[in-house]
């Protein structure tokens, strides 16, 4: 019988083994893919929150549903500007919070 604590595992130990080290290419590699991923999630869910379509956002912007449809696919990872620029459109903003130390 399995103990929860026979299951857990150490995630870093896993990337590392997956992925490689951090500061390698390959690790560097896989860190991108997964920030691209997070940043297309964060929007998918900030339009459909705001209750607008693709189009509608692609409209706001002056830009093609299918270049939002493929930030939302974390296909291409908007640059910070085009990211404020998003999230203004979707009547939110980003705030940059110094963390507590």
């Amino acid at each position: 019988m399995n103990t929860n604590e026979e299951m857990l595992t150490d995630i870093s130990a896993e990337l590392d083994k997956e992925f490689g080290a951090p500061g390698t290419p390959e690790r560097a590699k896989f860190d991108e893919k997964a920030y691209a991923f997070y940043t297309s999630q964060i929007l998918l869910d900030a339009r459909k929150e705001a209750g607008m379509t693709q189009s509608e956002l692609a409209d706001r912007l002056s830009v093609t549903k299918s270049y939002i449809s493929r930030i939302e696919k974390g296909v291409i990872t908007p640059s910070v500007a085009t990211f404020y620029r998003i999230m203004h459109a979707l009547g939110m903003r980003v705030e940059v919070v110094k963390p507590i130390v």
